[in-house]
Protein backbone atom coordinates (compact mmCIF):
# COMPACT_ATOMS: atom_id res chain seq x y z
CA UNK A 1 0.00 0.00 0.00
CA UNK A 2 2.76 2.20 0.88
CA UNK A 3 6.58 2.17 -0.29
CA UNK A 4 8.91 4.83 0.82
CA UNK A 5 12.66 4.36 -0.88
CA UNK A 6 15.97 6.30 -0.11
CA UNK A 7 14.49 9.08 1.66
CA UNK A 8 16.31 11.87 2.45
CA UNK A 9 15.50 14.79 4.76
CA UNK A 10 17.92 17.65 6.65
CA UNK A 11 17.31 20.84 8.67
CA UNK A 12 20.15 23.02 7.59
CA UNK A 13 23.10 21.28 7.66
CA UNK A 14 21.86 18.43 10.01
CA UNK A 15 21.19 14.98 7.82
CA UNK A 16 17.81 14.15 9.59
CA UNK A 17 16.58 10.90 7.49
CA UNK A 18 18.92 9.22 5.71
CA UNK A 19 18.14 6.71 3.18
CA UNK A 20 14.48 5.69 4.70
CA UNK A 21 12.90 2.59 3.13
CA UNK A 22 9.96 0.27 3.54
CA UNK A 23 7.01 -0.86 2.43
CA UNK A 24 3.75 -0.73 4.72
CA UNK A 25 2.00 -3.55 3.50
CA UNK A 26 -2.30 -3.94 2.88
CA UNK A 27 -3.89 -5.50 6.14
CA UNK A 28 -0.88 -5.60 8.39
CA UNK A 29 0.07 -3.07 11.10
CA UNK A 30 3.94 -2.00 10.63
CA UNK A 31 5.49 -0.77 13.89
CA UNK A 32 7.96 2.12 13.81
CA UNK A 33 9.78 2.37 16.99
CA UNK A 34 12.98 4.52 18.10
CA UNK A 35 13.56 6.69 20.93
CA UNK A 36 12.91 10.46 21.15
CA UNK A 37 14.95 12.50 18.17
CA UNK A 38 15.59 9.72 15.65
CA UNK A 39 13.49 11.24 13.04
CA UNK A 40 10.49 9.19 13.52
CA UNK A 41 8.17 12.61 13.00
CA UNK A 42 10.00 13.88 10.84
CA UNK A 43 9.64 10.96 8.39
CA UNK A 44 5.24 11.11 9.37
CA UNK A 45 5.46 14.85 8.39
CA UNK A 46 7.12 13.91 5.08
CA UNK A 47 4.56 11.20 4.26
CA UNK A 48 1.59 13.46 4.89
CA UNK A 49 3.69 16.30 3.12
CA UNK A 50 4.05 18.62 6.13
CA UNK A 51 7.58 18.62 5.28
CA UNK A 52 8.85 18.43 2.02
CA UNK A 53 11.01 15.25 0.43
CA UNK A 54 14.76 16.70 0.36
CA UNK A 55 15.58 12.56 -2.16
CA UNK A 56 13.64 9.84 -2.64
CA UNK A 57 10.38 8.83 -3.80
CA UNK A 58 6.78 7.88 -1.89
CA UNK A 59 4.24 5.14 -3.88
CA UNK A 60 1.24 5.50 -2.37
CA UNK A 61 -1.76 3.12 -4.03
CA UNK A 62 0.84 2.37 -6.76
CA UNK A 63 0.75 6.43 -7.44
CA UNK A 64 3.72 8.71 -6.77
CA UNK A 65 2.64 11.19 -4.43
CA UNK A 66 6.47 12.26 -3.63
CA UNK A 67 5.13 15.83 -4.23
CA UNK A 68 1.96 15.87 -3.59
CA UNK A 69 0.23 18.41 -1.18
CA UNK A 70 -1.30 17.16 1.78
CA UNK A 71 -4.54 17.64 1.02
CA UNK A 72 -4.28 15.19 -2.01
CA UNK A 73 -2.69 12.59 0.07
CA UNK A 74 -5.76 12.33 2.82
CA UNK A 75 -8.20 12.90 -0.53
CA UNK A 76 -6.04 9.81 -2.11
CA UNK A 77 -6.72 7.45 1.34
CA UNK A 78 -4.03 8.23 3.97
CA UNK A 79 -5.48 9.51 7.58
CA UNK A 80 -3.37 10.98 10.50
CA UNK A 81 -3.36 10.82 13.72
CA UNK A 82 -0.93 12.83 14.80
CA UNK A 83 1.37 13.21 18.36
CA UNK A 84 -0.06 14.90 20.73
CA UNK A 85 -3.87 14.29 19.17
CA UNK A 86 -4.65 18.00 17.76
CA UNK A 87 -8.51 17.96 18.64
CA UNK A 88 -10.10 20.95 17.86
CA UNK A 89 -11.10 21.99 21.79
CA UNK A 90 -14.25 24.23 20.62
CA UNK A 91 -15.54 22.06 18.70
CA UNK A 92 -17.90 19.42 19.95
CA UNK A 93 -16.94 15.50 19.75
CA UNK A 94 -19.49 15.24 16.67
CA UNK A 95 -18.03 18.54 14.88
CA UNK A 96 -14.69 16.97 15.24
CA UNK A 97 -15.32 13.56 13.83
CA UNK A 98 -17.55 15.68 10.79
CA UNK A 99 -14.39 16.99 10.16
CA UNK A 100 -12.87 14.10 9.32
CA UNK A 101 -15.83 13.62 6.31
CA UNK A 102 -14.23 16.95 4.73
CA UNK A 103 -12.89 15.29 1.60
CA UNK A 104 -16.31 13.66 1.20
CA UNK A 105 -19.44 14.94 0.08
CA UNK A 106 -22.09 16.84 1.92
CA UNK A 107 -24.47 14.52 4.08
CA UNK A 108 -21.84 11.53 4.48
CA UNK A 109 -22.57 10.17 7.32
CA UNK A 110 -20.03 9.34 10.45
CA UNK A 111 -19.47 5.04 10.11
CA UNK A 112 -20.93 3.89 12.69
CA UNK A 113 -17.92 1.46 13.94
CA UNK A 114 -16.22 4.73 15.05
CA UNK A 115 -18.92 4.47 17.79
CA UNK A 116 -18.32 0.72 18.18
CA UNK A 117 -14.82 0.97 18.90
CA UNK A 118 -14.74 3.85 21.13
CA UNK A 119 -18.24 3.89 22.43
CA UNK A 120 -17.42 6.81 24.95
CA UNK A 121 -17.55 9.25 21.92
CA UNK A 122 -21.40 8.62 21.30
CA UNK A 123 -22.10 9.38 24.75
CA UNK A 124 -19.71 12.81 24.65
CA UNK A 125 -21.15 13.84 20.84
CA UNK A 126 -22.25 17.09 22.46
CA UNK A 127 -19.29 17.76 24.48
CA UNK A 128 -16.27 20.49 23.24
CA UNK A 129 -13.26 18.43 22.27
CA UNK A 130 -11.34 20.43 24.69
CA UNK A 131 -13.07 19.01 28.29
CA UNK A 132 -12.53 15.93 27.39
CA UNK A 133 -9.81 13.38 28.59
CA UNK A 134 -6.49 12.73 27.50
CA UNK A 135 -7.37 9.59 26.50
CA UNK A 136 -10.83 10.55 25.23
CA UNK A 137 -9.47 12.68 23.10
CA UNK A 138 -7.11 10.20 21.31
CA UNK A 139 -10.67 8.23 21.13
CA UNK A 140 -11.22 11.09 19.34
CA UNK A 141 -8.59 11.85 17.17
CA UNK A 142 -8.35 8.24 15.70
CA UNK A 143 -12.04 8.53 15.22
CA UNK A 144 -11.92 11.79 13.11
CA UNK A 145 -8.61 9.82 11.21
CA UNK A 146 -11.42 7.00 10.51
CA UNK A 147 -14.09 9.07 9.34
CA UNK A 148 -13.56 9.15 5.97
CA UNK A 149 -12.69 5.51 5.58
CA UNK A 150 -8.95 5.67 5.15
CA UNK A 151 -7.05 2.97 3.04
CA UNK A 152 -3.36 4.15 5.50
CA UNK A 153 -3.90 4.89 9.07
CA UNK A 154 -0.42 6.50 10.62
CA UNK A 155 -0.53 7.07 14.12
CA UNK A 156 2.10 8.99 15.99
CA UNK A 157 2.40 7.71 19.39
CA UNK A 158 -1.29 6.75 20.57
CA UNK A 159 -0.28 5.89 23.87
CA UNK A 160 1.42 9.02 24.64
CA UNK A 161 0.04 10.20 28.37
CA UNK A 162 -2.96 8.36 27.89
CA UNK A 163 -4.49 5.94 31.22
CA UNK A 164 -3.89 1.84 30.80
CA UNK A 165 -7.35 0.99 30.16
CA UNK A 166 -7.80 3.36 27.38
CA UNK A 167 -4.65 2.24 25.97
CA UNK A 168 -6.34 -1.11 25.82
CA UNK A 169 -8.87 0.25 23.88
CA UNK A 170 -7.15 1.85 21.87
CA UNK A 171 -5.02 -1.94 21.01
CA UNK A 172 -7.98 -3.55 20.47
CA UNK A 173 -8.85 -0.90 17.81
CA UNK A 174 -5.98 -1.26 15.75
CA UNK A 175 -6.03 -4.99 15.66
CA UNK A 176 -10.01 -4.81 14.93
CA UNK A 177 -9.12 -2.37 11.47
CA UNK A 178 -5.96 -4.52 10.82
CA UNK A 179 -8.08 -7.55 10.46
CA UNK A 180 -10.73 -6.44 8.24
CA UNK A 181 -7.63 -6.41 5.70
CA UNK A 182 -8.99 -2.83 4.38
CA UNK A 183 -6.27 -0.85 5.43
CA UNK A 184 -2.84 -0.46 6.09
CA UNK A 185 -1.83 0.72 9.48
CA UNK A 186 1.68 2.55 10.26
CA UNK A 187 2.19 2.78 14.12
CA UNK A 188 4.85 5.09 15.67
CA UNK A 189 5.42 3.95 19.35
CA UNK A 190 8.06 3.84 22.03
CA UNK A 191 5.85 1.82 24.20
CA UNK A 192 7.62 -1.54 23.52
CA UNK A 193 5.01 -3.73 24.87
CA UNK A 194 2.09 -2.39 22.95
CA UNK A 195 3.85 -2.08 19.57
CA UNK A 196 5.27 -5.72 20.10
CA UNK A 197 1.85 -6.93 20.73
CA UNK A 198 0.09 -5.31 17.67
CA UNK A 199 3.36 -5.23 15.48
CA UNK A 200 3.13 -7.87 12.19
CA UNK A 201 6.19 -6.43 10.88
CA UNK A 202 9.10 -3.79 13.04
CA UNK A 203 11.05 -1.41 12.06
CA UNK A 204 13.80 0.13 14.22
CA UNK A 205 15.29 3.57 13.92
CA UNK A 206 18.39 5.23 15.60
CA UNK A 207 19.92 8.56 14.05
CA UNK A 208 17.51 9.11 11.03
CA UNK A 209 18.50 5.03 9.82
CA UNK A 210 16.48 2.15 10.06
CA UNK A 211 19.01 -0.17 11.72
CA UNK A 212 16.61 -3.50 12.20
CA UNK A 213 14.04 -4.62 10.73
CA UNK A 214 12.01 -7.72 11.47
CA UNK A 215 8.81 -9.42 12.13
CA UNK A 216 6.99 -8.27 14.65
CA UNK A 217 7.30 -12.04 16.65
CA UNK A 218 10.82 -11.66 16.24
CA UNK A 219 11.37 -8.57 18.46
CA UNK A 220 12.11 -9.86 21.41
CA UNK A 221 14.60 -12.33 20.04
CA UNK A 222 15.92 -9.48 18.15
CA UNK A 223 16.48 -8.12 21.43
CA UNK A 224 14.64 -4.66 20.13
CA UNK A 225 13.58 -3.99 23.73
CA UNK A 226 17.52 -3.68 24.69
CA UNK A 227 18.43 -1.29 21.54
CA UNK A 228 15.20 1.27 22.84
CA UNK A 229 16.82 1.55 26.26
CA UNK A 230 20.36 1.71 24.97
Amino acid sequence: MLTVSNLNQYYGGSHILRDIGFEAPMGKVTALLGRNGVGKTTLLKCLMGLVPVKTGSLVFDGKDITRAPSHERVRAGIGYVPQGREVFPRLTVEENLLMGLATRPGGTPLPERIFTMFPVLRQMLRRRGGDLSGGQQQQLAIGRALAFGPRLLILDEPTEGIQPSIIKDIERAIRALASTGEMAILLVEQYYDFARDLADQYLLMERGEIIRRGAGADMDRDGVRELLSV
